[in-house]
């Protein structure tokens, strides 16, 4: 039996070809979120030939949407396409950026990022810089290594990046990338409110690989925020995005459960279903639930892997199409839970934590509980039982204080069991490099072009290790960085900065992951660095997850600090950490 939304009959030949229909994969493409905002935009667009300053010639019309009208979209997941610049020329573009009016940060808009004529991620692509519409000199609103932020002015800046003001920089943008003056390189940004400059008074350098290529390209990046593209001067590699009405080619379905108990309408099983849609000319739009026609593929009554099924039969612009466009998701359908119980004991029950000068003040810190070795069995309501996994299930976490923690295991709503594990407080023991120096005294060391020892931290334990830190002070991260990886190097958990950042599978889109944040004034930070007194300590907690603090004094008699606590993905019997340099050099015994 079939379960249908929406739709009464579905035909033969409609449920055969279901299955068959691949859907839009590309998450870095541009995308429109809502056809609503076009004719809107449209009509601006004749109402938009001048930046205020100057008449703009030979724009087209460009009309697309880079991030998500939710606000939603993070740092450097959706980028807009690309608009090669011929050296002597100038790009003109004009587009709407819509800020979140409950945004926090003043970094919340979006940067200009400048590069060579090669593709992100490309063979030999390398960037200029880039360049963010607000402006925060003791912060990050520019970087790279041939921007120059004493060519920046602007008529608004934020002392910090919580300072309010940050709705000052929506509505209508002018962005204009300057290369037609000989010798000289410009970017203005402007929307009528706030105008943003950078005046650099020399060319720049090529950095492509044939010397006889002088294109540069620029693309956008939003954050908390989103960009409707209007016009251009330069046609982008693609081509231009019409405001016409475009049909759906393809579409791929969001938020679909992996695991639905037996019983569950279908209401529910799509409450929280999306799709992103693409339409002709590589347009997107993300469609809710509500648009689409659900049927469920074979029954709703069985155990088993199913296929949720939707289709969406709609123009860009809301009008009914020819053809609608399908897709399709698997979950699987289970038995109801009744109750769980233990019945194999986790095989790591021992959790580690250390306090250190970064650590001491907290009340709340927590540990992530390992299931590793665990089997859980489950008693449905039907009267069998049958082993649960454990991706199925959810744990409470485990305060970092000495003692016995009983751990809540969860099934589904109201049916948990309980075990407990013991937290200690992890022993500490220095390490020492053994060269004295890692990276050239000039600080002209590239990002990952020398490494210290590798040191290893077995389950349980921590390492310190204390060296002066060099910057070239050129940007932030040009400072000590710290590599978690096994014996086999190649592995790594996890890459952790100086400056709040850092990236790897135990870091990437680990939600338990608890940062210190940023410091308050980053340039007078930045300033101390050279020359710094950095304490470094690593800890494998025995639970999977590894612990990195830093305690640094400064070259002014200022202590900072910076921790990364719960990083994932670690085999504790295989942890070590080396240090790195980039743009900076390290001193060991001084």
């Amino acid at each position: 039996m079939k379960h249908f939304n929406k739709i009464a009959t579905v035909c033969g030949s409609f449920v055969l070809g279901l299955l068959a229909l691949a859907g839009c994969e590309d998450e870095h493409f541009y995308e429109v979120d809502s056809p609503d905002w076009l004719s809107e935009k449209v009509d601006s667009i004749a109402n938009s030939q001048n930046s205020g300053d100057e008449e703009l010639e030979g724009m087209m019309e460009d009309v697309y949407t880079i991030g998500s009208t939710d606000y939603s979209t993070g740092w450097w997941t959706v980028f807009s396409k690309y608009y090669v610049i011929p050296d002597g020329q100038k790009w003109n573009a004009v587009f709407n950026l819509n800020i979140n009016p409950d945004a926090s940060n003043t970094y919340k808009n979006f940067a200009l990022i400048i590069c060579n004529d090669v593709d992100r991620e490309g063979e030999g692509y390398l960037e200029y810089g880039a360049i963010r519409y607000d402006n925060q000199p003791s912060g990050n609103s520019e970087w790279g290594d041939y921007i120059d932020r004493s060519y920046v002015q602007s008529t608004l800046t934020f002392e910090t990046d919580t300072d309010e003001g940050i709705a000052q920089l929506g509505g209508r943008v002018t962005l204009t990338v300057d290369r037609s003056v000989e010798g000289a390189f410009s970017v203005r940004m402007t929307n009528g409110t706030v105008t943003k400059t950078y005046n650099q008074p020399t060319a720049l350098v090529n950095l492509n690989a044939d010397e006889s290529n002088t294109n540069i390209r620029c693309y956008l990046v939003p954050e908390g925020s989103y960009i409707n593209f209007l016009q251009t001067n330069i046609e982008p590699i693609g081509g231009l995005t019409s405001a016409d009405d475009k049909n759906p080619v393809s579409m791929e379905l969001q938020g679909v459960p992996e695991i639905v108990n037996i019983g569950t309408p279908l209401d529910s099983v799509i409450a929280n279903v999306s799709a992103v849609v693409t339409f002709e000319e590589g347009v997107t739009a993300t469609v809710a639930s509500s648009e689409l026609t659900f049927s469920v593929i074979p029954d709703m009554e069985t155990p088993g892997m199913k296929n949720l099924v939707a289709a969406y039969n709609k123009t860009q612009q809301g009008e009914n199409c020819d053809q609608p466009v399908i897709a399709s998701a698997a979950f699987e359908l289970v038995e109801q839970i009744a109750s769980i119980e233990v019945t194999t004991q986790p095989s790591r029950t021992t959790y580690y934590y250390y306090t250190s000068a970064a650590t001491e003040g907290m009340t709340d810190r927590t540990l992530a509980f390992d299931p590793t070795g665990m089997e859980v069995t489950a008693t449905y309501v039907s009267g069998g039982t049958g082993t649960i996994a454990n991706s199925r299930l959810t744990f409470s976490t485990v305060p970092a204080t000495v003692g016995t923690h009983t751990v809540t295991i969860t099934a589904d709503e109201g049916v948990t069991a309980t075990v407990e594990v013991t937290v200690a407080e992890s022993a500490v023991s220095e390490v020492t490099n053994s060269t004295a120096i890692v990276g050239a005294e000039d600080n002209s060391t590239a990002f990952w072009g020398a490494f210290s020892d590798d040191f290893n931290v077995p389950s349980g334990e921590t390492k310190s290790i204390m060296f002066t830190n060099y910057s070239s002070l050129a940007g932030n991260w040009n400072n000590y960085v710290v590599v978690l990886r096994k014996t086999d190097t190649t592995v790594e958990y996890g890459v952790v900065r100086a400056d709040n950042y850092g990236w790897g599978a135990g870091y990437d889109g680990n939600a338990n992951l608890r940062l210190s944040g940023g410091q308050s004034d980053w340039a007078a930070w930045l300033a101390t660095m050279n020359g710094a007194e950095v304490t470094v300590y690593v800890t494998n907690c025995g639970n999977g997850t590894a612990d990195v603090q830093a305690i640094m004094n400064g070259t002014d008699g200022t202590t900072s600090i910076q921790y990364y606590l719960g990083i994932t993905t670690i085999d504790p019997e295989d942890l070590n950490f080396a240090l790195t340099v980039d743009g900076s050099h390290l001193v060991f015994g001084e």
